[in-house]
């Protein structure tokens, strides 16, 4: 995994100098798209993800490769996610974001072996920072060692949820349960800007309503390997073929408790 870990810090960072950060703020008519409502695609998506899925499966023969990209174009992509070796890519994760020239968005590779995450690695390519994590291995920023500094207390942070896609009544109860009681951000618009954030103690906890495994495999793997706790709003494990909606992270299995026990049912 070290020889893959090597090679992967060196092609995330050539893809963003060659690729992404040359079309920051540049962006020129007919590069971006909507290919459905609300959800922006742009020429930067579709090249990072072309320069890098011939490279994963050069790195490990016999691997698939699964992009946001190339599954909006064919859905049937994820069949089979839970068997051999699969490489699950974000090629820009905060599309809108960097659409706008916004800083927060990120480049996110996961590698899973029959369904269970084995690396991940999370780059952001404003700050030339990458985050990566190995299961039972721990999890690293730049190269150092990273644990969750201290559990979450009286003075947390607010907790960030995703709004959009919520069902009607489970976010009417949520915005009943927080008036008053405790604060929620809307975050950062990208999850791999806000899974690194909350290991950092920026935030409180993580709830996201729609999982697609190319956005939370790679935070997931990150925060437990740091530490935290993430689970589904029933308690079970998540994994990258689950296709249900709902889940919470937080920094350990208090503050998910507690998180938990301040949202709807």
């Amino acid at each position: 995994m070290n020889q893959i870990g090597d090679r992967m810090d060196a092609a995330l960072r050539e893809v963003s100098e060659e690729v992404v950060l040359p079309r920051f703020e540049n962006l020129r008519e007919g590069e971006v798209e909507e290919k459905s409502p609300g959800e922006w695609v742009s020429i930067v998506d579709r090249e990072v993800e072309a320069s890098l899925t011939p490279r994963l499966r050069d790195w490990l023969p016999g691997s698939r490769v699964i992009g946001e990209e190339a599954v909006a174009a064919d859905g049937s992509l994820l069949t089979g996610l839970d068997e051999g070796w699969v490489w699950l890519v974000d090629p820009l994760d905060g599309t809108a974001n960097f659409i706008a020239g916004n800083d927060d968005f990120a480049i996110m590779v996961a590698l899973l072996r029959e369904g269970e995450p084995e690396a991940c690695w999370i780059f952001t390519p404003r700050t030339g920072k990458l985050a990566h994590a190995e299961t039972g291995g721990g999890a690293y920023i730049e190269g150092e060692p990273f644990r969750i500094p201290t559990p979450a207390g009286a003075d947390s942070p607010p907790g960030v949820v995703k709004p959009r896609f919520l069902p009607p009544g489970f976010k009417a109860e949520l915005e009943r349960c927080a008036d008053g009681s405790w604060p929620y951000a809307l975050g950062s618009g990208s999850a791999g800007i806000d899974y690194p954030m909350l290991i950092g103690g920026h935030w409180f906890f993580l709830l996201y309503w729609r999982t697609l495994p190319w956005d939370h495999v790679p935070g997931v793997l990150l925060v437990t390997e740091a530490g935290g706790h993430a689970a589904r709003l029933d308690g079970s494990r998540y994994r990258a073929s689950d296709c249900r909606n709902g889940l919470l992270v937080a920094p350990d299995h208090e503050a998910w408790t507690a998180a938990r026990s301040a949202l709807p049912e």
